[in-house]
């Protein structure tokens, strides 16, 4: 019978190699991504201005942030209302998209690429072409086009009732295709004996879409809404391009702040960055809760 240590040496001799070929992402996974988030869990329970070294806080700062920061809360409600609107205006357009441009000819290929170029463009690049659109100038494209029709021109990016449906539009149109893709490539891989059965059984058009198409979709569906929240709660650059003013980084009575704006600003602006962690960690927790209340409604609509 072998020894332990018989055992310790085959599997090393067997596996070793495997080992040490990990050993360089296993290291650059800890230093460029376990530690620095180990680093911001402290730093969240600190007072820390990036020059004097951390003074532990406790709790305070969360404290702070959930029941004395007006700001905060304001944020939260400007990227909740962000969310709803943008992954679900976006997720129905994707579906939409993908059931018209879904074959195999070539206009549909056209129209696939075109729709999905905006997803590999550089976003800094989209974002200053947004911000020529909606300059109040002249020049502005969108004020260009209102005077066409003899309207006068519309001061888009200082009004703050317009700030949230601009933001919502940029982040759809940047976004479909990528979810379009997704969703071809889904009713790609449902089986036509479905819908050949469906039609025997007398099914319509829509009925065969109700029960065969949305219930098959429905991985694709649950993964493009959980990487739609979490990218639509960290937007950032289409707040800082388009509306950051001089002084504030939220445009105008700060009707564009959203939370990792406010973090940015809190932490690079006023240099509060033990402040700044906290709010990295609620934005984390709210992700997480909202990516496990999804899958769980996702498995639940799958027993069904």
């Amino acid at each position: 019978m072998a020894t332990p240590a018989a055992v310790s040496r085959h599997r090393w001799r067997r596996h070793g190699t495997s080992y040490l070929m990990l050993l360089p992402f296993l290291a650059l996974f800890a230093g460029f991504l376990v530690w620095p988030l180990a680093n911001s869990l402290y730093l969240s329970f600190t007072k820390f201005d990036g020059v004097t070294a951390p003074q532990f806080a406790g709790l305070e700062n969360f404290r702070r942030l959930l029941f004395d920061d007006d700001r905060f809360r304001h944020a939260l409600g400007n990227t909740f209302l962000y969310v709803v609107a943008s992954v679900g205006i976006g997720t129905l357009l994707s579906l939409g998209l993908a059931l018209a441009f879904s074959g195999p000819g070539w206009p549909h290929r056209v129209m696939r690429t075109v729709f999905f170029l905006p997803s590999v463009t550089s976003s800094i690049a989209l974002m200053l072409l947004w911000k020529w659109i909606f300059n109040p100038g002249d020049f502005g494209l969108a004020n260009t086009v209102v005077g066409w029709f003899g309207g006068r021109a519309v001061e888009w990016l200082a009004t703050p009732g317009l700030t949230i449906p601009i933001l919502v539009l940029m982040s759809v149109w940047g976004g479909m295709g990528y979810g379009m893709v997704l969703y071809v490539a889904g009713l790609g891989s449902i089986p036509q004996e479905y819908y050949e059965a469906a039609r025997i059984d007398g099914a319509t058009p829509w009925q065969q879409f109700r029960r065969v198409t949305l219930p098959l979709l429905r991985p694709v569906t649950t993964y493009v809404v959980v990487t739609g929240l979490i990218g639509a709660f960290q937007v950032f650059e289409a707040v800082y391009i388009v509306f950051r003013g001089t002084n504030n980084i939220g445009g105008v009575l700060d009707s564009g702040l959203m939370i990792v704006p406010y973090l940015y600003d809190q932490g690079f602006t006023h240099f509060k960055l033990g402040y700044a962690s906290a709010i990295a960690w609620v934005l984390f927790l709210i992700i997480f809760a909202l990516s496990m209340v999804n899958l769980r409604i996702g498995r639940a609509l799958k027993e069904l």
